[in-house]
């Protein structure tokens, strides 16, 4: 199991291997974060509100439950209000 710290700490995740492979699961504090990726990443929202800026598409509001995917290779922006809870799976 690894910590990561971004953004001064302000952004942290563990990661693990799950059945559906490897994951992250963390959280998010107040703020706007952007984030690139090295591989596809499904990202589901766990607790709170986390507005998404995916490549090329306007801001959307992802609540609880949502989820959202991000190709390879790409650059995505995330926002959050309040502490938001999240688990990232990686292919």
């Amino acid at each position: 199991m690894n910590h990561n710290l971004y953004f001064d700490g302000k952004v942290q995740s563990l990661s693990l291997e799950t059945t559906a492979g490897r994951a992250t699961v963390g959280v998010i504090t107040p703020g706007t974060y952007a984030f690139s990726t090295s591989t596809e990443e499904r990202m589901v929202v766990t607790s709170g509100i986390l507005n998404v800026k995916l490549p090329g598409k306007e801001w959307q509001e992802m609540p609880a439950g949502k989820e959202f995917i991000v190709a390879p290779n790409q650059t995505f922006e995330v926002e959050a209000t309040a502490d938001v809870s999240y688990i990232c799976y990686y292919k």
